[in-house]
């Protein structure tokens, strides 16, 4: 299977011509890969596809960027701004600006997009951020990049970055990491490690999406920040149906119900799980690597970056502060945008 659809540089919902500050393109596709594919943990899978989005000013250097488990390839629509999982950070004149690059994104293997991922109710083995990385360098070579200019990782895309860095050094020119670290802190496990037994008591009782509400709700209560909380929630209780209702609490089912409404449960648990399996021997990364690591963030410690740091052979470590917690790469553009001019060849 090789699907490729290519949308005209600069086509609005209307076929008239839209304005733009450079040429920029958008390609996009499913390509499958040749043969059956191994997996780091053992066995192999034996069909794979790869959805796929290349969008921004054409010609120019290729950036991959890549989130959270539930990020997929629309990294950011510059005719919809509202359509891309990194919007805020990533398009036309923003922290990652597609005037000036071109961003590749990907569906994860075993997420819920068009890269092949478990079916409803069905197994799927163990994956590892190797796998992941596996897959982007093998797109790589069907697209015809021989080198992307730089990988952007969060989150779980910045353990995918790093063990893309280990294994396929001279493949990638640098990579920027924002809250990852070689390998994930026994607390953070601790948390995921609770909601995918939710998840997986609620399949065997046959109320999947009630168990990935509920397991979601939990997670959101880590990405964030006790003073983020403090300030938005610090409210009485309102009494309903004969019970109190507490702000945080509606706040963290809403989330919950919207992620289990587009979100497989059986995704969530492959890829949480390929979270708590990630590590990397960073002192085999040898590209130029540029870390941000979030004081307030609860899942990567700010100790577990620094020491990050210190193992990497070539590394700068950037600290910053925000009530978002591990979510401040999707809030924090601002903060961000100086960052991100290691990727135009500039200094920080």
């Amino acid at each position: 299977m090789n699907v490729v659809s290519r949308i005209s540089p600069n086509a609005s919902s209307s076929g008239a011509a839209a304005p733009a500050a450079a040429p920029a393109a958008v390609e996009q596709g499913v390509w499958t890969w040749p043969g059956e594919f191994p997996l780091h943990h053992g066995g192999s899978l034996p069909q794979v596809n790869i959805g796929w989005r290349l969008a921004g000013a054409l010609d120019a250097p290729v950036v991959a960027a890549l989130g959270g488990i539930s990020a997929h390839r629309r990294v950011f629509d510059a005719q919809s701004a509202g359509e891309g999982w990194w919007s805020e950070a990533v398009g036309p004149g923003r922290a990652l600006d597609s005037t000036r690059l071109r961003v590749l994104g990907i569906d994860y293997l075993g997420a819920s997009g068009e890269s092949t991922g478990p079916a409803d109710g069905g197994a799927f083995p163990s994956l590892s951020s190797f796998d992941q990385a596996e897959a982007l360098h093998g797109l790589m070579r069907h697209l015809g990049l021989q080198r992307l200019h730089a990988i952007v990782g969060a989150s779980y895309g910045g353990m995918v970055a790093l063990a893309f860095a280990e294994r396929y050094p001279d493949s990638v020119g640098q990579i920027l990491v924002l809250s990852a670290a070689d390998r994930t802190h026994p607390m953070a496990t601790a948390w995921r490690s609770v909601q995918r037994r939710i998840v997986q008591f609620a399949l065997s009782t046959g109320r999947p999406a009630e168990g990935l509400q509920l397991a979601r709700a939990l997670a959101m209560a880590t990405y964030r920040s006790p003073q983020e909380f403090a300030a938005r929630f610090a409210f009485a209780p309102a009494l309903s149906d004969g019970r109190f209702l507490f702000p945080v609490e509606q706040y963290l089912m809403a989330r919950g119900r919207d992620y289990a409404a587009r979100y497989m449960p059986e995704s969530f648990l492959c890829l949480s799980e390929s979270i708590d399996l990630h590590t990397v021997d960073a002192s085999r990364i040898t590209v130029p690597v540029t870390l941000v690591a979030v004081r307030e963030d609860q899942l990567v410690p700010l100790p577990d970056m620094q020491a990050l740091a210190g193992q990497l052979p070539r590394a700068r470590l950037h600290e910053i502060s925000s009530i978002f917690g591990h979510d401040a790469f999707l809030k924090e553009a601002a903060q961000l945008k100086p960052l991100f001019e290691c990727l135009y060849g500039e200094s920080v």
